[in-house]
């Protein structure tokens, strides 16, 4: 079981600002996730991996799929309170849930 977190790489976060980006998201996406699931990944270890991908709109199609699947899924808008405007996008969380579930709809981007 895994998670991955998707980054959009074309905004030039800092590196404090996309980690944080990346925790929103991951434990975003653990809060939809069913109990059975959570206990499954927690005890195999919380396995994450986070990757890139460019664009908003891209960032969007990403959680429909997940949404589709019936991953769990978060997506984060920042507050726009240091680097970003506002409610932008920077990423998407997508399980836990099985590796190949996962890769079904994240298996093409590349690692951060």
């Amino acid at each position: 079981m895994k998670q991955a977190i998707v980054v959009r790489s074309d905004l030039g976060m800092g590196t404090g600002k996309l980690a944080a980006q990346v925790a929103h998201a991951a434990l975003s996406a653990v809060e939809h996730a069913n109990s059975d699931t959570f206990r499954d990944w927690k005890r195999e270890g919380q396995r994450k991996v986070v990757l890139k991908i460019d664009g908003e709109r891209a960032l969007f199609e990403i959680q429909e799929k997940a949404k589709t699947a019936g991953l769990p899924t978060g997506l984060i808008r920042d507050a726009g309170r240091t680097q970003l405007d506002p409610d932008t996008p920077t990423t998407v969380a997508v399980g836990p849930a099985s590796d190949e579930a996962v890769d079904q709809i994240t298996g093409s981007l590349s690692l951060y």
